[in-house]
């Protein structure tokens, strides 16, 4: 029939399987397979719905219990401090891992491993993934003086960029020189947590 596109059987047993994952996964990729727009802290703040501040103590590779045809990650943080939701001492999330390279090298995590991170709800499916992608995952470090720092996978660039503050909003002197002076790299960790809490409702 004219107009008609037959669509051979082989190439619907790969195609369908691939479109469901995608919205059976959406919007939990993994940190190297999907381009984000680029969001300020403020924006991911009020996306994610847990954030905390804490320690990787085991990850692992492994299938989904239910969607076995899945690769996850799974993560259990020691937590040292929640910035937003509610949680205990220890956190444990799942996360699709879509680009095979992070199937080897666990998408980024390792034990041990100081972070930030700025988590999207659970799904359903029992799926959660940073805010923005690499944008949520802070990476913690000390510099010489022993100052922490906290910079993501973006490079921290326009974190500060474009804020909208509440009328009555005020920061910390510090705080508010990095905000203003701040464009990329590493930024100081107490000072970014403080601009979270002010975003995130807590003090």
């Amino acid at each position: 029939m004219p107009g008609v596109v037959k669509v051979p059987a082989l190439a619907k047993t790969v195609v369908v399987p691939f479109l469901l994952v995608i919205f059976l996964v959406h919007p939990a990729f993994s940190q190297r397979a999907v381009l984000t727009v680029p969001s300020n802290i403020q924006a991911l703040t009020r996306q994610a719905a847990t954030i905390v501040h804490g320690r990787i103590v085991s990850v692992h590779v492994e299938p989904h219990p239910d969607l076995t045809n899945l690769t996850t990650v799974v993560v259990t943080m020691k937590v040292m401090e929640t910035l937003k939701g509610s949680g205990g001492e220890e956190l444990t999330f799942r996360q699709f891992i879509w680009d095979i390279r992070d199937k080897y090298d666990a998408a980024g995590y390792r034990k041990g491993q100081e972070l930030l991170l700025l988590l999207n709800a659970t799904s359903r499916y029992g799926l959660t993934s940073p805010a923005g992608m690499d944008q949520g995952r802070f990476r913690i470090s000390r510099d010489a003086r022993g100052s922490l720092l906290a910079v993501n996978g973006h490079g921290n660039v326009g974190i500060f960029a474009n804020l909208s503050l509440p009328a009555g909003t005020t920061f910390s002197a510090k705080t508010a020189s990095v905000m203003t002076r701040h464009r990329s790299g590493p930024v100081s960790l107490p000072a970014l947590e403080e601009v979270i809490r002010r975003f995130g409702g807590r003090k």
